[in-house]
């Protein structure tokens, strides 16, 4: 399982250029204030800024510790 993809989706909330203005505004200092899914030409991956997504979760199984013994 791949934590970290190597084709991302550029996005101002996490160029490396932005700073967050508010929860869905970037401050941009090459093209000012943007929204936090838009992204321009200057667009650098910041890996910190970027939040993957949660693994999935097993549901609906109901194991037991029988299942894991030898």
């Amino acid at each position: 399982m791949n934590l970290f993809q190597r084709k991302i989706e550029p996005r101002c909330a996490y160029c490396a250029h932005g700073k967050p203005l508010g929860a869905d505004q970037i401050v941009c200092p090459k093209k000012g204030v943007m929204s936090a899914g838009s992204h321009c030409r200057s667009f650098r991956y910041d890996p910190l800024l970027r939040t993957p997504p949660r693994p999935a979760k097993m549901a609906g199984l109901n194991l037991n510790d029988e299942d894991f013994s030898l």
